[in-house]
């Protein structure tokens, strides 16, 4: 069975290798990604995509294309006569590419679909709140998210597992799944269903707007939106007229102290908090504009202030 895989990220590098591992019934015959990006430094080499790197190391040939709208793409596309095309974190297809694909073509999302359909499922999902989540796979269809599903697993949440190593997890459980909705179709016994919509959820892009951190709400909430942006690009307040991301903390005992505005932070015994709504959060690391990530202990040592000083963001 002829596959092209289409992917740029780390999360989609897990499926492609699987892919490749399944070479007595698989024959990859391309793997598209984006272009090397340019580095900071004039003087270093473009950033090439871990699905690039991963694929070069595989020994299979790499085309790259930022422009997926480009006829020449679809010709490319056409010209390797797929079976079945794979898709895992990329670009939104033109039906002319991916009608390509004689078995049809299919997109692995991180979410249990139609929740959280969108670019960020797993950021949104532990941003909201949920205690489980999961990959699907579905055939792709003009409208995004909203084709036909093929398989599904879930997966819990942990009370501490920030987005950055759900990423990882749901990366490899997907690389899993990838195989076996590709064995389905080599075999003929795939059996889909469709989404229902009353149950659609949105996980947009994420911006500078919205990962700021509100502070007028419950701890719970501010924390869950911490862990759902960290490590990037990472939950974000102000701070004596600078940005400070926050990348980690944890909901902490009521102090016995008036009440206070959310978004007041507290320096108690050389540890950080803030206040939400309902009581405080204990910031434990973090990164002021301008400086390296660290601990909020190393951060206070750089701090001019006197033990319960308040200070405002």
């Amino acid at each position: 069975m002829r596959i092209i895989f289409m992917g740029t990220p780390e999360f989609a590098v897990p499926s492609l290798q699987a892919i490749a591992s399944e070479n007595s019934a698989f024959e990859l015959v391309l793997v598209v990604t984006g272009k090397d990006k340019p580095r900071k430094s004039k003087h270093a080499d473009a950033e090439p995509s871990p699905v690039k790197i991963a694929a070069l190391a595989l020994g299979l040939p790499v085309y790259e294309v930022d422009d997926v709208t480009d006829p020449d793409f679809a010709a490319t596309i056409a010209a390797h006569k797929p079976d079945v095309i794979v898709v895992a974190a990329y670009r939104i297809l033109l039906p002319s590419v991916y009608e390509q694909a004689a078995l049809g073509a299919f997109n692995l999302h991180a979410s249990l679909l139609p929740a959280y359909r969108g670019a960020a499922p797993i950021n949104w999902s532990i941003i909201k709140g949920e205690k489980e989540t999961g990959v699907t796979t579905f055939f792709l269809q003009q409208r995004v998210d909203t084709g036909n599903i093929i398989l599904q697993e879930k997966t819990p949440i942990a009370p501490d597992e920030n987005a950055t190593n759900l990423t990882r997890r749901l990366s490899e459980i997907g690389a899993s799944v990838v195989v076996n909705t590709l064995h389905q179709i080599f075999s003929g016994s795939v059996s889909v269903s469709g989404q229902n919509e009353a149950l659609a959820s949105r996980a947009p892009k994420l911006t500078r707007d919205n990962t700021r951190i509100n502070w007028a709400q419950p701890v719970a909430a501010i924390n869950d939106f911490i862990r759902g942006l960290a490590l990037k690009p990472a939950a974000w307040t102000t701070f004596q007229g600078k940005t400070i991301k926050i990348f980690r903390a944890s909901p902490a005992a009521l102090f016995d102290i008036p009440s206070v505005s959310p978004g007041t932070m507290l320096v108690d015994r050389s540890r950080l908090y803030a206040s939400g709504t309902n009581g405080w959060l204990e910031l434990l690391s973090l990164q002021l504009e301008g400086r390296k990530p660290m601990e909020a202990s190393e951060f206070l040592r750089g701090l001019r202030h006197d033990a319960e000083t308040l200070f405002f963001v």
